[in-house]
């Protein structure tokens, strides 16, 4: 009879899986504006290590490969040795036995070819082409380079009204960002190295919940320059640039064709996520800087539209920033189908307190963006019987954020992944009756990272409904514009990195129109960074400064710590209703996740390049 022995892990492998989940958060907490030659040559010496040394290819080869990459960052390199690594990496990937050795060559490879010239600049000049504006990992991933540690040093110390004046230095919409954005700031917070990421937007709401932003004054105007520029478009981008033209002294027009102000943070966002007396808050500081508005009018070449040749002649210089409003078709059989509706129209009607009759409905959402999610939780709460959210690709390749689906189901919705559009059946009366779907099987992985699904071998899914709501993009009304001579490319206008049209000297453009849609925070990046150019082409170069004292750091901020997250409302007691979901944090929460900041405004590279000298 074989004896059996009871297999345990030992020390040494025990404390190798501790360094790897330390490997892990110090990759996690990696900031952008790290040198890529250097970063490839970590992750060979990690894939080396990996290796059984049985095949040649992976044992030497990936050795080789070091060696090279260490010539070319210690400047013993030349031109050949770029044919040499090239070569190598792509001998290793046909040869090695398994996926250690393949996959490391790839990898380099995909690297290599993706940043070839900073290897070049490495060889010639001796030293990285990588020249981050930003070293702090938070403020260099928000698009509008809001001073992070600043503001979250201020609300731990309970200054909120100074934390809203110090945000709004790069972003007027403090409430709208506090409540929506998307928070990509946090992907690479350096306190990731120690336990996870600062809840920064959470702080952020803390602060805007003690201070409202229309009870905190705006910085004084400078002197009047006596120039005048329209703004076309009264979203975040529009909105984010009038107010930064107003405090350099000049005088904005904005034209916005709805009967309200808001853009998408109006008819894009539900009220349970972003309340209208909230938008108002910033809203309101933003036009008391003196923005002229004029609602109701739309710029093109319809009738009673007023053309873009007109106020280009009247205005010093022209801001285009129209957003991305029009819906996109599924594009089967049944789409002219009576119930059939987008997302864009379902939202936009909600925005002007036009509320859907949904009440005992069977209602499909197709789509998995967080617009989709928006309109499957709006339909739970407008009374809907049922509500199926119906994407083809897995949950994990939704791109909502994950809060969203798993608040969704919470509510009450049924995701049906994997399943792809095929027909719109309708009734006799042309009114829907169901919404047929393919089953797919998840497939090969895209360049982009995300399997792609394939149509399964399993016949087609009908499920019985009476509403469908399409959320699969939004377009750019951009015609007009293209008929008035601006270059337009892919439907979206085209402009160049400072916001400038070119081949059209004084107009500028930003935002959805031109990136196509994307989140708040962008398009409130594109804004600034427009009125900032404006402001040059004029002839001027203001500067938006803030003179807030911020908090000297703490010490003692290095121990591990969990994250503070936010609550929300109950489930049972949210999805019948559009009143907000969020909870605010506590004094002792807040001031708990403010001290988790590291302060790499006052410690680390950012801050021998400079702290808190951000300029724009």
């Amino acid at each position: 009879m074989s004896r059996l022995l009871v297999s345990t892990e030992d020390n040494v492998q025990q404390t190798v899986e501790r360094l790897y989940k330390d490997l892990e958060r110090h990759i996690v907490a990696s900031p952008p504006g790290l040198c890529p030659v250097d970063l490839q040559l970590a992750f060979l010496k990690v894939c080396h290590a990996q290796t059984c040394g049985k095949c040649v290819p992976c044992r030497i080869g990936l050795q080789q490969l070091q060696e090279m990459l260490e010539d070319v960052l210690e400047g013993r390199a030349d031109m050949a040795t770029l044919d040499r690594i090239e070569r190598t990496a792509q001998n290793i990937y046909d040869s090695a036995d398994c996926a250690i050795g393949s996959e490391a060559a790839r990898m380099l490879l995909t690297g290599f070819r993706g940043s070839k010239e900073d290897y070049i600049h490495h060889i010639k000049e001796g030293f990285c082409s990588v020249h981050a504006e930003h070293f702090i990992p938070c403020v260099g991933l928000c698009p509008a380079h809001v001073d992070i540690p600043g503001y979250i040093a201020l609300v731990g110390a309970g200054r909120y009204e100074d934390a809203i004046r110090l945000i709004r230095k790069d972003n007027p919409f403090p409430t709208a960002c506090a409540l929506i954005c998307e928070h990509p700031c946090e992907a690479r917070c350096r306190r990731n190295m120690l336990d996870t990421s600062v809840n920064i937007r959470g702080l952020k709401k803390m602060a805007v919940d003690n201070a409202p932003a229309n009870k905190v004054p705006v910085p004084e105007k400078a002197e009047k320059t006596g120039k005048k520029i329209a703004i076309i478009g009264g979203g975040p981008s529009g909105l984010s640039a009038a107010y930064y033209l107003q405090l350099m002294g000049h005088d904005t027009v904005v034209y916005e064709e709805k009967k309200q102000l808001g853009g998408m943070l109006r008819y894009g966002i539900p009220n349970y996520r972003f309340p209208r007396t909230r938008l108002q808050e910033d809203l309101d500081a933003i036009l008391s800087t003196g923005i002229e508005v004029k609602l109701n009018t739309r710029i093109g070449d319809g009738p009673g539209e007023i053309p873009f040749e007109d106020i280009r002649k009247k205005y010093d210089a022209v801001y285009i920033a129209i957003g991305a409003h029009s819906d996109k078709k599924i594009g089967i059989e049944g789409e002219g189908s009576k119930g059939v509706i987008s997302a864009v129209e379902m939202l936009k009607s909600i925005g002007d307190g036009i509320m859907p009759d949904f009440k005992g409905k069977r209602v499909v959402v197709v789509g998995g963006g967080n617009v989709a999610m928006d309109c499957a939780r709006s339909a739970v709460r407008l009374g809907a019987a049922s509500v199926t959210i119906a994407y083809r690709r897995r949950k994990e390749d939704m791109t909502c954020l994950p809060d969203e689906i798993e608040g969704a189901m919470a509510e009450g919705a049924e995701l049906f992944e994997l399943h792809a559009p095929k027909k719109i059946e309708a009734d006799a009366n042309g009114n829907v009756a169901a919404f047929w779907a393919d089953p797919q099987i998840i497939g090969p992985i895209d360049a982009w990272g995300r399997a792609l699904p394939m149509k399964a071998d399993k016949d087609p899914v009908r499920i019985e409904c009476d509403i469908i709501v399409v959320a699969i993009g939004q377009g750019i009304e951009s015609k007009s514009f293209e008929n008035a001579g601006i270059h337009i490319h892919k439907g979206a206008i085209k402009a160049i990195a400072s916001g400038a049209v070119e081949d059209h000297e004084g107009v500028f453009a930003g935002g959805d129109c031109v990136t196509g849609p994307a989140t708040v925070i962008k398009a409130i990046a594109a804004g600034k960074v427009a009125a900032a150019n404006i402001d040059d082409y004029l002839g001027f170069d203001h500067a938006i400064s803030c003179d807030v004292e911020i908090p000297a750091p703490h010490t003692g901020d290095k121990v591990p710590c969990g994250r503070v997250q936010l609550t929300e409302v109950p489930a049972s007691e949210r999805r019948d209703n559009f009143n907000p979901i969020e909870n605010c944090m506590t004094e002792q929460e807040a001031r708990q996740e403010a001290w988790r900041c590291l302060r790499c405004d006052c410690y680390g590279f950012s801050a021998v390049k400079g702290g808190r000298n951000f300029r724009w």
